[in-house]
């Protein structure tokens, strides 16, 4: 009766064993898993972060694009336009040249 008891102890210490090495084997691979997603993350975050960014400076060159195009409609996009590559002047406009 006392070798019946020894070998239900003994199993029982087996079996405590094992289970504890799977749950220490299974705590081993979760924070593995949770650090590999906290690395994944922050890679996110950063690209979140320039995507931004550059989302920012996108919107001011549409706007600066807007102001350009509503320049070019403008008459004084004309009038610059035409002094400066074609030399046209109004008639009561006068012109200094500088001498060299």
């Amino acid at each position: 009766m006392a070798g019946a008891r020894r070998r239900r102890k003994d199993n029982n210490r087996a079996g405590k064993l094992c289970i504890g090495i799977i749950v220490v084997a299974f705590v081993a691979v979760m924070s593995f898993q949770i650090a590999q997603i906290y690395q994944k993350d922050k890679t996110y975050q950063e690209k979140q972060a320039a995507l931004e960014q550059q989302l920012e400076e996108e919107q001011k060159r549409a706007e600066e694009l807007e102001d350009y195009e509503a320049y070019t409609k403008s008459q004084q996009y004309v009038e610059d336009t035409a002094k400066s590559k074609l030399g046209l002047a109004y008639d009561d406009e006068i012109i200094f040249k500088e001498t060299k």
